[in-house]
């Protein structure tokens, strides 16, 4: 198969294409398992494969994908005569950032690969966590186990070939509860990277996750007789489970360089991020420094190689509150540079992906990552803190078309006095706007409040892709936040 590719390849060169890649994908599997309530609501299996062609010609692409792989030259045309139909209609003409020849593997860090572990063990491992919060006040219990796993050789034009082989492992509890108003709470524990170097079957620690059943149904039922959060301004102390969707939201996806120039405003919006602003916009505080690091081990962020055949990389996105980069792939950097008559940057960040082989990659983000910081931890962090509160858990989000605001709803809160953590509150929720609230950073937890969190379900796209990732990211503290409505 790989050398019939190529011997496509070069018969689309030799008919004047600028570039052509392929992304053959032998297998991609999925396996889903779903508890509640002691039921096992699913157990479903998926696999299949395919080729996806990408053609640049004249400054347009053509795309093309079948999992029939009978007639190669048949679906390699099909993508030259997408290109030279889009041709005709091109506005700004494609151009990709130079990159080197590369002929590599990769291979996600796993032990145990989960597609042998036997079915009965899953469900077994499913019931013990939901016999462990099947506990008073627990209205409602869910236990879950995802896996991925994919083999994707990538061949292009320029020379590369890089085989890739990609495990994902994906775990969670949750634990809901209705209060004497009638309102449900819930408290989740999701599997994260957990400072393991590994991330196949032997990533699912009993001890771990038993541990983290417990505490949620502690923590539920001190929601259920909490009081409300008050509505007032604060400082909000922010714990992993929250600082991860923040980061998300209004760092990660407001700099995707595509959706910078405009090419998410129909389907997931855009940024209110310019090109004018790189070097020069205080994002935050001095205490803000934010990388798209793809070389973290053991992530879902991290994958080796893009489906441009760029290297992973570590990119300084935001340096001591300075913006100074971007999450980018070969196509976006060039335009970008052009619309902005002058180099902004130097080459592609790696981080274009697809969803599966019949999609194109577009950018998306690694593992979008704040350093650590010297604040200590989150008991020295609350000891300087006189009106705060702690916050863990996301319940509902809702976020500006440009990402230049956000509402969040957090599963707990508990409020902080003179330098001590007091009561629990329920409901509780903060609000602000994206630039002022990364510039209220006043404290950023050292190495030891620093985790890695995996985020399963990013969409962004037309049509939507679904793309795995990961955010490392520490316990920090911001000033003069409205909560509680």
């Amino acid at each position: 198969m790989l050398e019939q590719i190529k011997q496509q390849i070069d018969r689309l060169k030799a008919k004047g294409v600028t570039y052509a890649d392929a992304r053959y994908y032998p297998f991609e599997e999925s396996n889903q398992l779903f508890m509640q309530n002691g039921n096992l609501k699913n157990a479903s299996s998926s696999r299949e494969s395919g080729v996806g062609v990408r053609v640049l010609y004249k400054g347009a692409w053509g795309f093309s994908a079948s999992s029939d792989l009978s007639d190669l030259p048949g679906l390699f045309d099909k993508a030259f005569e997408n290109a030279k139909a889009a041709a005709e209609r091109v506005t700004f003409p494609v151009r990709l950032a130079e990159k080197d020849a590369i002929q590599a593997q990769f291979a996600s860090p796993c032990q145990i690969n989960p597609f042998e572990v036997p079915l009965s063990e899953k469900v077994a491992f499913l019931k013990a966590m939901d016999e462990r919060m099947n506990q008073p006040g627990v209205f409602l219990r869910n236990a879950y186990l995802t896996f991925m796993r994919k083999q994707i050789v990538f061949v292009d034009s320029e020379g590369s070939q890089i085989e890739k082989l990609i495990t994902e492992v994906f775990a969670g509890l949750e634990v809901n509860g209705m209060d004497a108003q009638g309102v449900m709470h819930e408290r989740k524990f999701r599997l994260g990277q957990m400072g393991k170097p590994t991330r196949g079957w032997e990533s699912i620690d009993l001890d771990l996750f038993a541990a983290n059943a417990e505490r949620i149904v502690r923590e539920l039922n001190e929601l259920l007789v909490a009081d409300d959060c008050p509505k007032e301004d604060r400082s909000v102390i922010l714990l992993p489970g929250i600082m991860y969707l923040q980061t998300h939201e209004t760092i990660g996806h407001a700099l995707e360089l595509d959706r910078i120039l405009g090419y998410e405003l129909a389907y997931a919006g855009g940024s209110f991020v310019t090109l004018d602003d790189f070097g020069k916009l205080r994002y935050g505080s001095d205490l803000l420094t934010v990388r798209a690091d793809a070389t973290v081990p053991n992530s879902p962020g991290s994958f080796g190689y893009d489906d441009d055949g760029v290297p992973c990389q570590n990119v300084t996105l935001i340096d001591k509150g300075i913006l100074v980069g971007a999450i980018t792939g070969r196509q976006m950097v060039e335009e970008a540079n052009a619309r902005a008559k002058k180099q902004i940057f130097q080459g592609s960040g790696g981080a274009n992906r697809a969803t599966a082989f019949y999609r194109v990659p577009i950018e998306r983000m690694t593992n979008i990552n704040i350093d650590p910081g010297n604040d200590g931890t989150l008991d020295d962090i609350v000891a300087k803190t006189e009106r705060g509160i702690i916050l863990d858990g996301d319940r509902s989000w809702s976020i500006g078309s440009n990402r230049e605001q956000f509402h969040f709803a957090t599963e707990i809160g508990w409020l902080v006095e003179d330098g001590r953590k007091t009561k629990v509150v329920k409901n509780a929720t903060y609000k602000g706007f994206t630039l002022p609230f990364w510039n209220s950073l006043s404290a950023v937890g050292d190495e030891s409040t620093w985790q890695l969190q995996f985020v399963e379900n990013c969409g962004k796209g037309q049509p939507n892709q679904i793309m795995q990732l990961g955010h490392g990211i520490p316990i920090c503290r911001f000033d003069n936040v409205r909560i509680g409505e």
